[in-house]
């Protein structure tokens, strides 16, 4: 936490993923990225957003490049084990994306085993396929999974349900894309250098910001309401 007082800085390290982490108008804004600054406001220094690969998040982390990895990340054991994470602050899934002209002949894990995936290399969805063992490409992030879809050079996806909700469907981008088959549950959490103060410090940030309401008010705005898990 000294360190990056000192410097003035708070180096979120993202992808683009909507609704967490996206651009408009040339400025990063979504639930992630909003709290984000209302967090680098309580620490008072600025807060700067850097775009990472995302399989290289922790090595990013360690080298000072980024001071936190603040993007929908998924809790798992190799995220734990590589950083000081947050308390859990949103619940997630991972689902499968397809065209919706076929959506009827892929509602099991079985009816997925012919297919070409498409995938976010380093992510929950990666894993989730890597397990059943099936074909797929990994790409730089969620968002070029989608596009591998709608191209046709992938048959299907595996992306967080968050961004499905925001992503696909009517009104969106993707009007004919859709989701189908769910993998379990999971929880999105912060990460912070090993032995950092910045993580018991979020989680004093995120007890107050929901107390407060600004919690509940930023993801009213971006429609992960119903996601965020309130701290006891």
């Amino acid at each position: 936490m000294e360190y990056v007082k000192d410097k003035g800085t708070l180096v979120v390290g993202i992808t683009d993923f909507a609704p967490m982490d996206y651009k408009e108008d040339g400025e990063w804004i979504g639930f992630d990225a909003d709290m984000a600054k209302a967090f680098a406001k309580e620490l008072g220094v600025e807060v700067e957003f850097v775009e990472i690969d995302w399989d290289n998040k922790a090595m990013e982390l360690s080298g000072k490049t980024i001071d936190c990895v603040w993007n929908g990340m998924t809790l798992t054991d190799e995220v734990k084990s590589a950083m000081d994470c947050s308390n859990p602050y949103c619940n997630n899934a991972q689902v499968v994306v397809v065209k919706k002209d076929v959506a009827d002949k892929y509602q099991t894990k079985d009816s997925l085993k012919e297919l070409k995936f498409a995938v976010e290399a380093g992510s929950a969805g990666e894993e989730e396929v890597k397990e059943l063992d099936l074909d797929y490409t990994a790409v730089k992030a969620q968002s070029d999974a989608l596009l591998e879809v709608k191209s046709g050079t992938s048959d299907v996806a595996v992306i967080d349900l968050l961004m499905a909700g925001a992503m696909i469907g009517e009104g969106t981008g993707y009007p004919d894309l859709t989701y189908t088959v769910q993998f379990g549950s999971e929880e999105y959490g912060v990460g912070f250098r090993k032995n950092s103060e910045l993580a018991e410090e979020w989680n004093k940030f995120w007890k107050e910001a929901n107390a407060d309401g600004s919690v509940m008010e930023c993801a009213k705005t971006y429609g992960v309401q119903e996601s965020i898990i309130k701290p006891e």
